[in-house]
């Protein structure tokens, strides 16, 4: 159950963390809506890529700042802490005014990988939900097929939502045009989680 587990999370808080209107989801949103479906498929599979070494950067750093002893004692304390921040970073950084870019170029496979690795917030994302995520035990990374199904559930959970929203594109425009509560969900999601966590230290601690 443990690989099945690792999988299904990791695919759901990817699926979640692509969801803020980016560089990437609004690129294949154009593409969806020029009927550019080929081309949205490869960009799609490029961005999916892209995630699974961030990902694992991501489990290695997390490994690292976790093997001080200071830390571990506190893990649970600061992973929720870490998820606070990050919740509402997102949503600040969600309530800032933008708007959609004017001009999309339309190359697949190519613009997909330039754009993921300059995507600057995915390695902390994934730290700090890596982080929380085994503290609370709801993942297991301890061998390598446990590690790989949890990658492999990054990348499709980013690759699910791409297609997403180049399949449905002509009704995930009004969303990405206006100041949608969509792109909250992310930031609420992270702050919800970590409040929870904090909840849970809390009570242990009584």
């Amino acid at each position: 159950m443990d690989l099945l587990q690792n999988f299904l999370i990791a695919c759901i808080f990817s699926f979640i963390g692509s969801i803020p209107p980016g560089t990437l989801n609004v690129t294949i949103l154009q593409l969806g809506l020029n009927q550019k479906l080929k081309i949205a498929w490869r960009f799609a599979l490029a961005a999916a890529l892209v995630e699974y070494p961030y990902a694992w950067l991501a489990v290695v750093f997390e490994s690292y700042i976790t093997s001080s002893t200071g830390i571990i004692d506190n893990f649970k304390l600061i992973s929720s802490l870490v998820m606070v921040v990050v919740g509402v970073f997102n949503l600040w950084a969600a309530h800032r005014p933008s708007a959609l870019a004017k001009k999309f170029q339309s190359s697949g496979f190519r613009r997909g990988i330039v754009l993921s690795i300059l995507n600057p917030l995915a390695l902390p994302f994934w730290i700090a939900i890596t982080a929380y995520l085994k503290v609370q035990d709801w993942i297991s990374l301890s061998n390598n097929p446990q590690l790989h199904m949890y990658l492999l559930g990054v990348s499709a959970g980013a690759l699910g939502l791409l297609l997403l929203v180049a399949y449905t594109a002509k009704y995930m425009i009004p969303l990405f045009q206006s100041n949608a509560r969509v792109k909250y969900i992310p930031g609420s999601v992270l702050l919800l989680l970590g409040l929870y966590g904090f909840m849970e230290y809390v009570l242990e601690k009584l």
